[in-house]
């Protein structure tokens, strides 16, 4: 993600702007932020920190070490992609230190890309990517003395290579810095306080887990690296699985104490924000329904179980920025049946103050023509799968018709959600309902839906072997409804859902007869590592596992229609995967339609007509080898 720019400082009095970083190269400044003192502020350019003198504009280099392979104050691509870590520096709360992450990545070989079409002569580009199996790159902890540019290091214990340190943050105090550390397989996470003077490490806080351990799970997503401190810096809140539910807790600082605030048989989704003037933490679940997001808060001390905030009246998922006290939010809520709708409210009352329908707060109907239906399916294995579905238009009990199955199936993301625009086929060049496709999709186990501990790591070791049964099972039971034509079933997916198209087109042949694969990781093997052992394990350890979750393991099954997509130039899923996914094809003569999008990214969408080009060869190959219509 692009994160380098250029930064200003807007005078309140004068209306005068003011360029930080001016004599470094353009748009090279990432992550400028202000002292607490407001004298200063602290930027990264070039990999390496600096810090500029607002009064006198005047520029220090702190760091001089930096490259493109050792990095201060921000992160190396795979920390970024599988840890949400960007801004890599902070402040100290006395503004005369700064706390740094340096990852060292001299060691992490490049994967060379090859560009054929900007040159008549090729060129590599080459990608910094540890594959899963590879050393990852290491990473230590500095303190920056703002007046003499020295770092003291911190004595973090543990291999620096064989951890990760995702998170970080100053300790309520301009003393002590927290830590946590994950092990390489991120089943063991130790959170530590670092005395900043002299670099010394104490643990006061340990958990394990036999799976993994979820350090993503506060924010949505977003960057996962900060503290949230109460009580004076004495306590902070923390959110872990243990009990088997996602839950918020409030832990002492020296880990000798926690209370459990979030309490019942839920999953905290995200945490919102913390109100500790009247002691509350206001965070997302939905204890009855995992399709769906509310606004709940608790009590800091945990004396009361959680309380609803979000309208009753609005069924569906919500979704809020609140004020830093949490008096105030912007409230955004849709559903299926909904369409978006904006307000601003009072909290907990949820008074519309701004915005939104003020007469009833009654949700907005959606534009006629909204038909997504929310269907459970329980399998022969007793697994109960929520999915959605849509019914052609003029549909006709009396006849068959074919079915569109949209997949993802892997523990990084869900694709059945109550909200507005969630379901359909956003690929298809046309309206697929008129044209007569049922369309479905399910979420099986593994997938990241609030339905505890259990069902999202249930996948461990068996990415490409569970998920697949669990979505083929699913489709059985779907083949047995009177108006489902069984040799009309289509399946498609990006990236994850590649990797799933395939290997139910492979494994599970007798029921899916067209695939569409777009950015499949085909092997496995060729994905990076922290994502991979995460969920995989690692191949030292348990190689068979990955080979049995490869789709290329399974090609030779190949006996339907399928058609792969692919941009040569993805930095993510690399073109190496269908390249291998050919070979093993043509190995097995099987016969298979294959786009390749020259230089385009994982997301295929650069270069004129590229996206007008993708969403009609889906139509097409959909509409050619699993037409639409009742029969």
């Amino acid at each position: 993600y692009e994160t380098k720019g250029d930064y200003w400082l807007l005078d309140n009095e004068t209306k005068s702007l003011k360029q930080l970083g001016k004599t470094l190269p353009a748009s090279s400044l990432m992550f400028a932020k202000l002292s607490p003192d407001g004298k200063k502020a602290a930027y990264v350019s070039g990999h390496n920190v600096y810090v500029e003198d607002i009064a006198t504009g005047i520029s220090k280099q702190l760091t001089t070490d930096g490259t493109a392979k050792l990095i201060n104050g921000t992160f190396d691509w795979v920390y970024e992609e599988e840890f949400g870590c960007r801004d890599g520096f902070r402040w100290s709360p006395d503004s005369r230190s700064i706390a740094y992450w340096q990852i060292d990545a001299t060691k992490i070989r490049n994967y060379l890309m090859l560009n054929t079409t900007d040159s008549i002569y090729s060129f590599t580009v080459p990608v910094e990517y540890p594959k899963v199996g590879e050393d990852p790159s290491s990473c230590k902890i500095g303190v920056l003395d703002i007046a003499t540019a020295k770092t003291r290091w911190m004595n973090v214990p543990g291999d620096a290579v064989q951890h990760y340190i995702p998170r970080m943050e100053w300790a309520g105090n301009a003393n002590e810095i927290i830590v946590q550390q994950l092990n390489r397989k991120q089943q063991e996470s130790k959170i530590m306080l670092l005395n900043a003077k002299t670099g010394d490490a104490k643990i006061v806080y340990e958990e394990a887990d036999k799976a993994w351990i979820d350090i993503k799970s506060r924010w949505h997503d977003d960057d996962p690296t900060g503290w949230e401190w109460i009580n004076n810096g004495q306590q902070f809140l923390w959110v872990s699985e243990k009990d088997g539910w996602r839950h918020i807790y409030v832990v002492n600082k020296d880990g000798r104490k926690e209370t459990l605030v979030t309490k019942g048989d839920y999953d905290m989704i995200s945490l919102e924000a913390i109100d500790e003037k009247n002691g509350f933490v206001y965070f997302m679940a939905s204890p009855n329904n995992a399709l769906q997001q509310y606004l709940y808060r608790s009590k800091l001390d945990g004396s009361v179980r959680a309380e609803l905030v979000s309208p009753t009246a609005q069924q569906g998922t919500h979704a809020y920025q609140l004020s830093p006290n949490a008096a105030y939010a912007k409230h955004n809520f849709s559903s299926a049946a909904n369409a978006p709708e904006e307000d601003w409210v009072k909290l907990p009352t949820n008074e519309i103050i701004k915005g939104g329908n003020k007469k009833n707060a009654q949700p907005f109907p959606a534009p006629e023509g909204t038909k997504t239906e929310f269907i459970k399916i329980t399998t022969d294995d007793g697994v109960t799968m929520d999915g959605w579905k849509i019914m052609p238009d003029n549909f006709d009990s009396t006849k068959k018709y074919p079915v569109v199955f949209y997949v993802y199936s892997e523990p990084g993301a869900a694709t059945v959600a109550d909200s507005y625009g969630a379901a359909g086929t956003f690929l298809y060049n046309g309206d697929i309902a008129n044209d007569g496709y049922i369309q479905i999709s399910l979420d099986g186990r593994g997938t990241p839906a609030p339905k505890g501990a259990a069902w999202r790591k249930s996948i461990y070791k068996k990415v490409g072997i569970l998920n697949i049964r669990d979505q083929a099972m699913a489709a059985k039971k779907i083949l047995e409804w009177k108006y489902v034509d069984k040799d009309r079933i289509a399946v498609w997916g990006w990236s994850g859902g590649g990797s799933t198209t395939l290997n139910l087109m492979f494994q599970y042949p007798e029921i899916y007869k067209t695939g569409i694969a777009i950015a499949p990781v085909a092997n496995r093997l060729c994905y990076d590592n922290i994502y991979e052992e995460r969920y995989m394990g690692l191949p030292k350890e348990n190689k068979e596992d990955y080979i049995k979750a490869s789709a290329i393991t399974h090609a030779k099954g190949l006996k339907g229609n399928l058609l792969v997509v692919h941009g040569t130039g993805d930095d993510n899923v690399h073109y190496q995967n269908t390249e291998m996914l050919i070979n093993e094809l043509v190995k097995n003569n099987k016969q298979f339609s294959l786009m390749s999008y020259p230089n385009r990214t994982h997301s295929i969408n650069e270069g004129r007509g590229t996206s007008m080009h993708l969403v009609t060869l889906f139509t097409n190959y959909l509409k050619e080898h699993c037409p639409g219509g009742g029969r």
